[in-house]
């Protein structure tokens, strides 16, 4: 093995929302930091862009097989790059709701409580509202909760043919609102990512090294196991060692999980920081289900999503639990996770026969209907040797069915009032387990060390100098996107890694 002759300040494992947001927010510190990236920089015409491409499958999975819980292999939905999964998501930079960090009831059981609040988290969001460019307007939302601030930059306008259907959502007494959107303002690639904010204004400081193609396999603890000396990597088909103060994991929510149970010693014979037996425990990935309205007027098929409903977010009159969040997909050209589930294409293509994969789209106009899963100890994450488990189980699934059937009723009334709208179809059944959206949960955080695997900042419980900064922490996982609560929780931790370097 090589060991690096550097004694870093701060060793970050990842470039995702989480670990390229913290390197940002540390890098003027002057303190030596060393990022490892799995991935490469990836090229531009390979990120989410404007392309029929993007339909084929496979485009934006790992190179690498997982297993579900009977054995089987599948090939996840990630990205190894300098920037992680925000290269390839939708931008879509949303608060959760205040209730989401209280205990709430759903049908099927409790969404926990946090151990830090929205107050808390409300700073945090308005600076990673700033630093990711946020376009937005913070009104009509019943759920919406309070800013600081107003976004530093106005909500993108609406499509014509949008705008019109929303004027008609807008008349059955709901309030659809606009979608906040993380833009760089270039015309040539606009969607905002943790490489354009993260990690590449922390490379303009020499104090930070980035190193690609960095795959990391082990932790090494000094003897007690209280803290982490060595990250051990795969660079180049060679194994290297790299020796740092303080170990920061940003790897998602699966990858870091996997790494601390891979990483297991005398000391934690059950798995790094795994006392309480909870690391990869809990797993959660949102339910999440396209609703499509065919059309016979033709769109460009390449337009930003820009409105969100929430009226169904804590429920409604004939069902008093949380059903979840509405967006548009935008143009489905635009949109990546039609790769994941070509039978919506499939679909379409009964109801249009003849037309190619472009001219389906653009006579669709899409909507995300989506509600958050609970938490579930046997929905979990292992390690059997070189391979990675996913033991998971769709649960809530009632609030969901009910959320996509009253929008579907809310898009029947619209289909009566403008001309042009045909039908209104969705594919039946979860998404596959490849596809793995909005995943959280296997390290989550909290006061008390028999319960939870991080405390209140993110650090664990068993190992000092040992942090998280991606999903893992969520001990709930709320029905909107997860993105900016990540990037504004690696803006909070930064600031106590900061008091403490």
């Amino acid at each position: 093995m090589i060991i690096d002759d550097q004694i870093y300040d701060v060793i970050i494992v990842g470039t995702g929302a989480g670990g390229g947001t913290l390197a940002q927010k540390l890098a003027p510190t002057g303190k030596k930091i060393l990022i490892l990236e799995r991935g490469d920089f990836m090229p531009l015409e390979e990120q989410n862009r404007s392309n029929v491409d993007i339909f084929k499958r496979e485009r934006y999975h790992a190179p690498e097989q997982w297993y579900d819980r009977a054995g089987e292999p599948f090939s996840p939905q990630m990205n190894y790059a300098v920037g992680g999964n925000t290269k390839i998501y939708g931008a879509v930079l949303q608060r959760f709701r205040e209730r989401d960090f209280e205990a709430v009831q759903h049908q099927n059981g409790i969404s926990p409580e946090w151990c830090v609040k929205y107050a808390d988290f409300e700073p945090y969001y308005t600076e990673a509202e700033a630093l990711y460019k946020v376009h937005g307007q913070a009104v009509n939302d019943p759920t919406e909760p309070p800013h600081s601030a107003d976004y530093p930059f106005p909500a993108i306008a609406q499509e014509p043919q949008i705008e019109s259907i929303v004027e008609a959502i807008a008349q059955q007494n709901l309030h659809p609102s606009a979608l906040p959107l993380g833009l760089t303002r270039q015309e040539d690639d606009p969607t905002n990512d943790s490489e354009v904010s993260g990690i590449a204004p922390a490379l303009t400081h020499p104090n930070v090294t980035l190193k690609t193609g960095a795959k990391v396999v082990q932790l090494h603890t000094n003897p007690s196991g209280r803290a982490v000396k060595g990250v051990e990597a795969e660079v180049g088909g060679q194994p290297f060692l790299f020796l740092g103060e303080i170990v920061v994991l940003a790897c998602g929510a699966i990858n870091t999980a996997a790494l601390l149970l891979r990483s297991k010693n005398d000391v934690y014979p059950n798995g790094l920081a795994n006392s309480s037996g909870l690391v990869g425990q809990n797993l959660m990935k949102s339910l999440i289900t396209v609703v499509v309205q065919l059309s016979n007027q033709s769109n460009s098929g390449s337009f930003q999503k820009t409105v969100s409903v929430n009226d169904f977010y804590w429920g409604d009159a004939d069902f008093p639990y949380p059903m979840g969040h509405i967006q548009s997909a935008g143009g489905l050209l635009t949109d990546i996770i039609f790769a994941e589930a070509p039978p919506m294409f499939s679909v379409l293509a009964r109801f249009l026969p003849g037309f190619g994969l472009k001219q389906l789209a653009t006579r669709s106009i899409g909507w995300w209907a989506q509600t958050e899963d609970l938490p579930n100890p046997k929905n979990q994450v292992r390690v059997e040797g070189s391979k990675i488990i996913v033991d998971y189980t769709a649960n809530n699934r009632e609030a969901h069915d009910r959320l996509i059937y009253r929008w579907t009723d809310v898009l029947k009334t619209v289909e009566k009032t403008l001309p042009g709208f045909q039908q209104i179809i969705h594919p039946k059944g979860e998404s596959p387990l490849q596809v793995l959206a909005n995943q959280c949960g296997t390290c989550r955080f909290g006061e008390d060390p028999a319960t939870s695997v991080l405390d209140p900042n993110c650090r664990a419980h068993d190992v000092e100098n040992l942090y998280v900064v991606d999903s893992s922490f969520f001990p709930s996982n709320a029905s909107t996107s997860p993105a900016l609560t990540i990037i504004a929780n690696a803006l909070r931790v930064g600031d106590r890694l900061i008091e403490q370097l």
